[in-house]
């Protein structure tokens, strides 16, 4: 009993060592790091309250450029003429304070035919004086970017800037003037992130301007925004953020002042803790960044259209004296960031937040003497469990880790409330747990029970890691039928029986094998289960037997990997005289039928429904509409976060009701510029066929498909244009195409 005791102390001893050389970051365990992100964002959820919000004197309101505004004035981009006009509206007539731009104007606003106006002033006419007048009159329009720069000048404006941290060779737009220098000892002190590239505005607009800060954010490192710099490095200057440019001025002060504490006497190493603008203290860490200040979920804030305030239409009193961000919250301009709230919050709210939380001063600290506090804890929690646990019995075992958890928690919420703090929760609540878990060895033998049987029943369908995370939750898993909303996914090689007649069974059996491993592979990768292999295809779906909230965007990562894997295999294939392998991807998301559906012979888990026939059959319409994948309009309302082209709206056999068809390209963030302005001058043309404008329609798609012309949706629309000029479509006809093949 007493060698027991010594070996579960040590053991104990080991466990706290090993936390501590964590929280210390000799030894960073990736999961409690990830831990700690949730903890901190159960904090924020947990403190946040509807009476909170409605009690904050809120001092932000945000220019909305939403569907509206875009419905009522037209497709964002708007030109600088509009942009003039609403500025000198919020400024003139609703008398804001500060105004500050969530977007970059960094191209010229100009049109083809207003040089043309200009090269005749120039040339063949400008001898004639009645050109000339007219012309002279018409020049303020002409000249969009000056009309805008002087509606920006002489007010308290701060337009938007981009860092990047990778693309040395993006230097576009003019920059604001840099922060005045600091002496050198200090900015060998700061620990800032150090930017590449940029894109900033034009520098007509610039000059014209107050000054501008950066809106991207380098520092998450799980891509959800809990935390923001507010300063940057590039260049060896230093610039600010638009939150904090925005808070500047409107407290109309010029300078920061940055609070520096030495660390270490000897060396006089110093450490960033805070920013002061005035009187006003910014807490921020070595990086320095803050804690965004979030005052509750999205559209806590009063958002305005920018339709309202350019025909004045929003009450006055909303705006009098208030600090102005001009923003997009409309899916289609995707400005959409991942916060401890919600997987989808407008940026320009965040910005809003940060500067709420500056004024307010209600931004939390995290200084860098909590991981001396840490470690204190840890050593003080971990010797006495360590020693404590062993002695007593089961009951109290549980009793006692029960009162520890609950003291962590208490200090911590104590911190967070009433001294603005953030302390460490994971770390010392892992401690404590694990220490538990090691004095109740019984729990061991439960769970390898419980995974053992999970393992033999889906073994068969999902990855081990599935296993592992379903055998933590055996009270959620579930045989029988359910109905519950998941992804489907249908893959097929293309002219599979073609290849299938050229080879002998032994090789054709090593070439399935070859492209469906590491098909396969991917699928578990994201959480996929696999349903069955028919032949040389695959279906796969996400959602059961655990819930995943993300289970349309796993299917749709699955999708594109899949695509990338076959063709890393073209080089293999082509070594050992094996043809070239092709695949369709059909990918659907809706409520569908799971659980062991069979005989008393053989059971299989699987998935049955509309929603899974649809998914096939989008499949087998890639050959239809020459391209690699294509998703159902209600996968694409589950991940917003992607990049699609709308392919067409479609009656498939067997359905009676129409779906949108697209084609997903990849995360937005992945998409170069001109791949989007391919994609909308596409949907430009989409548009105008359903208008029955087959002329505009048939020259839009012409010139596509000479940038293009491989592409043969171009093709596809083109000669549905020429049949219908000699074969008009029915009155009530509702641009629906009808596929009576499967």
């Amino acid at each position: 009993m007493i060698n027991q005791r010594i070996l579960r102390f040590i053991l104990g001893l080991a466990l706290t060592l090993l936390l501590i050389l964590h929280a210390s970051n000799n030894f960073p365990i990736p999961f409690l790091h990830t831990l700690e992100n949730l903890s901190y964002d159960t904090r924020l959820k947990m403190t946040l309250s509807a009476s909170s919000i409605t009690n904050i004197n809120k001092k932000v309101v945000i220019i909305d450029i939403d569907e509206k505004s875009m419905e009522k004035i037209g497709q964002w981009p708007w030109d600088r003429h509009t942009m003039a006009h609403i500025v000198d509206n919020l400024f003139d007539y609703y008398k804001i304070n500060t105004l500050g731009f969530d977007i970059i104007f960094a191209e010229k606003d100009e049109d083809p035919t207003d040089q043309i106006l200009i090269n005749m002033s120039n040339g063949p006419l400008r001898s004639n004086p009645h050109f000339i007048t007219e012309f002279n009159k018409a020049l303020p329009k002409l000249q969009r970017d000056k009309r805008f720069a002087e509606a920006l000048q002489n007010r308290k404006i701060v337009l938007g800037l981009f860092f990047d941290n990778g693309d040395k060779t993006l230097h576009k737009g003019q920059l604001p003037a840099p922060l005045p220098e600091f002496p050198k000892e200090i900015l060998n002190s700061l620990n800032l992130n150090k930017a590449q590239g940029y894109a900033a505005n034009l520098s007509v607009l610039q000059n014209a301007a107050l000054t501008a800060g950066y809106f991207d954010n380098p520092t998450m490192d799980d891509g959800v925004f809990r935390k923001v710099p507010l300063l940057q490095e590039y260049n060896g200057q230093i610039y600010e953020s638009l939150a904090l440019a925005v808070s500047r001025t409107a407290l109309d002060k010029d300078k920061i002042q940055l609070g520096l504490t030495v660390i270490n006497e000897q060396t006089n190493d110093k450490i960033l803790e805070w920013i002061k603008i005035g009187e006003t203290l910014i807490p921020v860490d070595e990086s320095a960044s803050i804690l965004v200040p979030y005052i509750g979920k999205q559209r806590s804030f009063e958002y305005i259209s920018a339709y309202d305030i350019a025909t004045r239409k929003a009450p006055k009193d909303l705006l009098f004296n208030k600090i102005a961000l001009f923003g997009t919250s409309a899916a289609g301009l995707l400005d959409l960031r991942t916060t401890p709230l919600e997987a989808s919050y407008p940026g320009v709210e965040v910005h809003a937040n940060i500067v709420q939380g500056i004024l307010d001063q209600t931004i939390k600290h995290k200084p860098g003497y909590i991981m001396g506090f840490e470690i204190i804890l840890l050593v003080v929690l971990g010797v006495i469990l360590a020693y404590l646990l062993p002695r007593i019995s089961p009951l109290w075992n549980t009793i006692t880790s029960m009162a520890t958890m609950c003291f962590v928690f208490a200090i911590n919420l104590y911190a967070w409330n009433d001294l603005q703090t953030v302390l460490p929760l994971a770390t010392p609540a892992s401690l404590v747990l694990l220490l538990y878990i090691l004095n109740m060895a019984f729990g061991f033998f439960v769970e390898s029970r419980g995974k053992h049987k999970l393992t033999h029943l889906f073994g068969q369908y999902v990855p081990p890691d599935l296993v592992d995370e379903m055998s933590r939750n055996l009270t959620k898993i579930t045989l029988d039928g359910e109905i519950r909303e998941m992804s489907v996914l249908f893959t097929d090689v293309r002219n599979f029986t073609t290849i299938s007649e050229n080879m002998e069974p032994k090789e054709l059996t090593q070439f399935i094998n070859s492209f469906l491993t590491p098909l396969t592979r991917v699928i578990h990768q994201n959480r996929g289960t696999i349903d069955k292999y028919m032949g040389d295809a695959i279906m796969a779906f996400w959602g059961a037997p655990l819930n995943d909230p993300n289970h349309a965007r796993n299917a749709l990562l699955s999708g594109i990997e899949m695509i990338k894997e076959t063709r890393k295999l073209q080089t293999a294939f082509k070594a050992k005289g094996w043809p070239e392998i092709h695949i369709g991807i059909g990918i659907n998301t809706g409520p569908m039928n799971v659980g062991n559906k069979g005989s008393e012979f053989r059971v299989d888990y699987t998935v049955l429904g509309d929603a899974v026939n649809l998914g096939s059959r989008l499949e087998a319409l890639t050959k239809v509409y020459g391209v690699e994948i294509i998703t159902s309009e209600s996968t694409i309302y589950a991940v917003p976060e992607f990049e699609y082209r709308q392919l067409d709206l479609v009656r498939v056999k067997g359905k009676d009701k129409p779906v949108k068809i697209y084609e997903p390209l990849g995360l937005i963030e992945n998409i170069d510029k001109q791949t989007r302005k391919t994609i909308k001058a596409f949907h430009h043309a989409l548009n105008l066929y359903r208008q029955q404008k087959w002329d505009d329609a048939e020259k839009a798609l012409s010139l596509l498909k000479l940038q293009d012309p491989e592409r043969l949706i171009y093709q596809i629309y083109l000669d549905r244009i020429a049949y219908f000029r000699n074969n008009p479509p029915a009155q009530n006809w509702d641009g629906v195409f009808t596929h009576t093949s499967k």
